[in-house]
């Protein structure tokens, strides 16, 4: 039987576990050097690879939380479909025999296109559809693509059958059978580039993905895979790669490029290791970053082996910029080797979108627009998170109302239902709004954008205030008496949004004059200051649960009860019961911030 990505499980052995694609006819000699006279001129060849990361389903220029064409500030746009011009036109100037095409990972999910392929009408189903990533990717032509932590985001089974719906492998070298330890997913993909030469350019592609997985997504893969660190398997498969004949080695990596971790020490690994794989293993050419979500059109890190540069590039997120890595050989001593190497990226709001890929899932973007706009109740006031990551807005008391409301009616009767609930969120973006009048589930979607489910924690007074300390961190320490810029105020560190939460069920302040661990003031329970003994269930979402954002005990401690659907899911069918909310009815400051006890605000 052959090997593919149906087999491909079963059958991998630890030696092996590549596929060789070809790219191009295939030379038939090597390049023979000249004959009598003058030597002839060295054989050089050039060749580009493109890349892409973090699309997160975005295949149109379009906002599914806002039902309207995507625009930020800079102006940017998304989409696979603006992708596949740039794509076209990198093709014509270059040849096409004489390109690939990569992707570093979080694929399929993000937006409500991808969404509904996963849990709506799922591609999992019998006779189900072929997901709109997999059709707009395989029109484009990609040669492969590495696994993102997302991936995982809809269990296995989903992964699995997008992988199958693929033309292009997924690749994961560091994504580990449980049991016996050998990969997962393919790791690596060989691809030839026919030259005038006679001998082909042999291109490997590594797949590496983020070791917080493990993490992230503990209830879909625990005892199932394992992700060690892309340093140790990189420093592992690469060696193996040049053995095989590789002249150029390119690292598909879902891996930001800052040596820095958000899980604390919960892992032994680096979870953006990019910079450190090119600094430490030999043999690599380039690295295709994704995972930050940042711009970096050029990055390069001299190998401690070595002492080459290696180049790195990641193309801003969703389809934004497309990274193209451009390489220059020559044949010497019998072999082609990288004479030079060097990265930029495109932007896609130049160009337009690719018809073909339009027309190809327009009936899919017409029934995600249908769904978005499906109506599941009203508001008497309109609601948003402009200001929520500095003040306690009533929108994120929608979620903690919802979340304690269910956690409280899911432990009724049991030994725990005597204890009080409360209930954390985070502002997960800050053009989130209801809005007064009618709600649709494009609106509770853009309130809460990511697949996240809900659980019950077993935490005491204490450890609450060390869980509040922590998340206090967020702001950037303001002395007293000036003006404050709200601008300048949070991400203290780098702290995204989503690792600051906001605690209901408590009354605090948070005194952002004082030093981070020593900021959260009068602390209170029902009036009275929070006993550092007494028990209390936090209701919390998975990602915090399972240790996302390093946030302290909460990982640890005892888990009371477990929901298996999406708080988004929670949210749009607690609106349906109401039918009408009103904001009156869960809003209140509970919390807010301060300067030496003034009020911020």
């Amino acid at each position: 039987m052959p090997l593919n990505r149906r087999t491909f499980l079963g059958r991998s052995a630890a030696a092996g576990a590549g596929v060789a694609l070809v790219s191009g006819a295939s030379g038939t000699a090597e390049a023979h050097g000249g004959g009598h006279g003058r030597p002839r001129p060295p054989r050089r060849y050039s060749f580009t690879v493109m890349g892409t990361t973090d699309l997160h389903g975005n295949v149109f220029n379009w906002d599914y939380f806002t039902d309207k064409e995507f625009d930020d500030k800079a102006h940017n746009d998304v989409g696979l479909a603006k992708i596949s011009t740039l794509v076209d036109q990198v093709r014509a100037e270059k040849g096409r025999r004489n390109t690939l095409l990569i992707d570093a990972g979080d694929t399929i999910q993000g937006t409500q296109l991808s969404y509904y392929y996963a849990k709506v009408d799922p591609i999992t189903a019998k006779r189900g559809p072929v997901h709109p990533m997999a059709q707009a990717m395989n029109a484009i032509g990609y040669d492969a693509a590495a696994l993102g932590n997302h991936e995982f985001n809809y269990g296995i089974p989903v992964l699995r059958k997008f992988e199958e719906q693929c033309d292009f492998p997924l690749l994961g070298a560091n994504a580990l059978d449980a049991k016996t330890l050998r990969p997962a997913f393919r790791p690596y993909s060989f691809h030839r580039l026919r030259t005038p030469h006679g001998r082909d350019v042999r291109v490997a592609v590594l797949g590496l993905t983020n070791p917080g997985i493990a993490i992230w997504d503990k209830a879909n893969v625990s005892g199932k895979m394992v992700f060690p660190g892309l340093e140790e398997q990189a420093a592992k498969w690469v060696p193996k790669l040049r053995s095989m004949g590789a002249d150029v080695v390119v690292v598909s990596a879902h891996s930001g490029a800052s040596g820095t971790s958000s899980w604390g020490d919960q892992l032994p690994y680096v979870e953006n290791a990019a910079g450190l794989v090119a600094q430490k293993v030999p043999g690599i050419d380039a690295i295709l970053v994704g995972h930050a979500h940042l711009e970096v059109p050029e990055y390069r890190v001299r190998n401690e082996a070595t002492g080459k540069d290696v180049v790195l590039s990641e193309p801003l997120k969703w389809g934004q910029r497309l990274t193209l890595f451009d390489f220059d050989l020559v044949w010497e001593r019998g072999r082609w080797s990288v004479e030079r190497a060097g990265a930029r990226v495109l932007n896609s709001n130049a160009v337009a979108e690719d018809p073909r890929i339009t027309r190809l899932l327009g009936d899919e973007h017409a029934k995600v627009v249908a769904y978005v706009n499906q109506v599941i109740g009203s508001s008497t006031a309109a609601m948003s998170t402009q200001e929520a990551p500095w003040k306690d807005e009533p929108i994120i008391d929608l979620i903690n109302q919802v979340q304690t409301e269910t956690v409280r009616a899911a432990l009724a009767g049991g030994a725990y239902a005597s204890l009080p609930v409360l209930s954390q969120a985070s502002c997960f973006s800050r053009t989130a709004a209801i809005p007064a009048g009618t709600i649709t589930i494009k609106d509770a979607a853009g309130l809460y954008p990511f697949e996240n489910t809900l659980e019950a924690r077993l935490l005491t007074g204490a450890q609450l205030k060390d869980y509040l300390e922590f998340s206090a961190r967020y702001y950037v320490r303001t002395p007293a008496g000036g003006p404050v810029d709200t601008s300048k105020l949070t991400n203290a560190d780098g702290t995204p949004d989503y690792n600051y939460d906001a605690v209901s069920g408590l009354t605090y302040e948070i005194d952002v004059a004082q030093p981070v661990g020593q900021r959260i003031a009068k602390l209170s329970f029902e009036g009275k200051p929070l006993d550092p003994a007494a028990k209390f269930v936090l209701a919390v979402n998975n990602y915090r649960a399972n240790g996302g954002g390093a946030f302290p005990h909460v990982a640890t401690a005892q888990q009371l009860w477990a929901n298996s659907d999406e708080i988004r899911n929670t949210i749009i069918g607690w609106v349906r019961a109401k039918g009408t909310i009103d904001p009156g009815q869960f809003g209140s400051v509970d919390w807010k911030l301060t300067r030496e006890g003034v009020p911020v605000f």
